[in-house]
C-alpha cells in the first residue's frame, strides 16, 4: 500500500486512526535516497577536508592548507548529521506506520546489524595493519562494538561515525514505546513531537542532567520531531498543526546548532550555519509537499541503497586510504580526494551487494521465526 498524501485528506476534528487510504506512487519519495547520499557526502567532505586530528596526519598536513577552498566549505559537512536526523524521523515515521512493534525491531535489527559488523571486521583489520590511522583494539572493545551500545558502556569506538547510531537506536526505542506499541496514529505522532519538544525545552532550562540528556537527547530531538511532522505533511497533506511542528522544530535546530557549532574564533560562521541547517529542513519539505514526485531512476534507488555502509567506512577506511595514495605513493591530493570517495563508494556497493542483500532478509526471516 503506498504511503503517499491520501486524495481526500480527513477533517480536523476526525483524524482516522488507521492508515490513510492509497495515493500517489511510491516514487515520488525515491528522492529521499538521493538526500540520504548529499547528506553522506557532507560528512564524508568534513572527514577528509574539513577537520584536523588523524587526517591531518594522512595528509601530512592540515586539510586546510591542503585544500584552502574546499576545506572552508568542508567545516559544514558536519551538518549532515543533523541532516540525517531529519531524514530519519520522516522514514520511521513512514515505515511503521500500520506495522506491529515486532515488524518494527526485526526491520531496525536487519537493517542495522549487517553492514555495521562488517565495517567493524573491516576497520579492526585495519588498525593492524596502520594503527597510526586507526587505534588497535582490545578483544573485550570489539565484542562490546559488535552490539552497538558500546558507548553506554563506556568502551572506545571502533568507528568513529557509530555515535549517530546511538543517537538512532534511543530514537526508534522512544518511537517505538510510546508510538508503534499501541499503534501509529496521527494523534499519537503529533503527541509524541508535542511531548518530545517540551521535555527537550525543559531539560534544556534545567541545564546538565545524565538522565535527561541520555533519554530526551535536547540537541538533536528537534531534527527527528521535524522529520516525524513532515511525514504528517506528506501522508495527511498540508495542516497547520504538523506545519507548525516542523516550523519550532526548524527554529529549535537552528539554535541547538549554532551554539553547538559556532563560538567566537571557530572555523564556521553562524549565519552559514543557519542555512545549511534551513536547506536540510527545505529538502525534506520538499519531499513531503510532492515537489520532487517527478524524480525517479535507478540511480537513485542505488544511492540510497550505498548512503548506510559508506557512511559507516568512509571514515577510518578512508584515511588509511588516503594515506597509502598521497604519503605512500604520492598521488597529488585531489587525485587522492576523488578516488578515496569512490573507492568507499565501490566498497559501499560491495557490502550491499554481498552482506546487506543477501543476510538482512535472512536476519530479518529467523528473528521472526524466533
Amino acid at each position: 500500500m503506498s504511503l503517499a498524501t491520501p486524495t481526500l485528506a480527513p477533517s480536523p476534528a476526525k483524524i482516522p486512526a488507521v492508515p490513510a487510504p492509497p495515493g500517489h506512487p511510491r516514487n515520488r519519495l525515491l528522492a529521499l535516497d538521493g538526500l540520504r547520499l548529499a547528506a553522506a557526502l557532507m560528512v564524508c567532505l568534513y572527514h577528509y577536508a574539513g577537520r584536523g586530528g588523524v587526517v591531518a596526519a594522512s595528509w601530512h598536513q592540515n586539510p586546510e592548507h591542503v585544500f584552502p577552498t574546499l576545506s572552508r566549505a568542508a567545516v559544514y559537512g558536519c551538518l549532515g548529521v543533523e541532516f540525517f536526523f531529519v531524514i530519519s524521523g520522516f522514514v520511521i515515521c513512514m515505515s511503521s506506520w500500520g506495522r506491529p512493534l515486532g515488524d518494527f525491531f526485526r526491520s531496525r535489527v536487519a537493517r542495522l546489524y549487517p553492514a555495521y559488523w562488517v565495517a567493524l571486521v573491516l576497520v579492526t583489520g585495519a588498525s593492524l595493519v596502520l594503527p597510526a590511522v586507526v587505534r588497535a583494539v582490545r578483544p573485550d572493545e570489539f565484542l562490546v562494538n559488535l552490539t552497538m551500545l558500546q558507548q553506554p558502556m563506556g568502551a572506545p569506538r571502533v568507528l568513529g561515525v557509530c555515535w549517530t547510531l546511538w543517537v538512532e537506536v534511543r530514537f526508534y526505542a522512544l518511537f517505538a514505546l510510546t508510538v508503534v506499541l499501541p499503534g501509529v496514529t496521527y494523534r499519537r505522532v503529533v503527541l509524541f513531537c508535542s511531548v518530545w519538544t517540551l521535555a527537550a525545552v525543559l531539560s534544556t532550562a534545567a541545564g546538565d542532567g545524565s538522565w535527561a540528556e541520555l533519554v530526551v537527547m535536547p540537541r538533536y530531538a528537534p531534527y527527528f520531531v521535524g522529520g516525524l511532522a513532515l511525514y504528517l505533511v506528506h501522508r495527511f497533506g498540508g495542516r497547520l498543526l504538523p506545519w507548525g511542528i516542523v516550523a519550532l522544530s526548524w527554529i529549535l535546530g537552528l539554535r541547538t546548532a549554532t551554539e553547538g557549532l559556532w563560538h567566537p574564533g571557530a572555523p564556521r560562521d553562524p549565519y552559514a550555519v543557519m542555512l545549511v541547517v534551513t536547506l536540510a529542513f527545505a529538502a525534506v519539505a520538499a519531499v513531503a509537499a510532492g515537489w520532487t514526485r517527478r524524480m525517479a531512476g535507478p540511480w537513485l534507488t542505488t544511492a540510497g541503497a550505498l548512503t548506510y555502509p559508506f557512511y559507516l567506512v568512509h571514515e577510518h577506511i578512508g584515511w588509511f586510504v588516503i594515506r597509502v595514495l598521497h604519503r605512500g605513493w604520492g598521488i597529488p591530493p585531489w587525485p587522492t580526494l576523488l578516488i578515496t570517495m569512490c573507492g568507499m563508494l565501490g566498497l559501499a556497493w560491495l557490502i550491499h551487494r554481498f552482506v546487506e542483500t543477501p543476510l538482512g532478509p535472512r536476519l530479518k526471516s529467523a528473528l521472526k521465526t524466533s
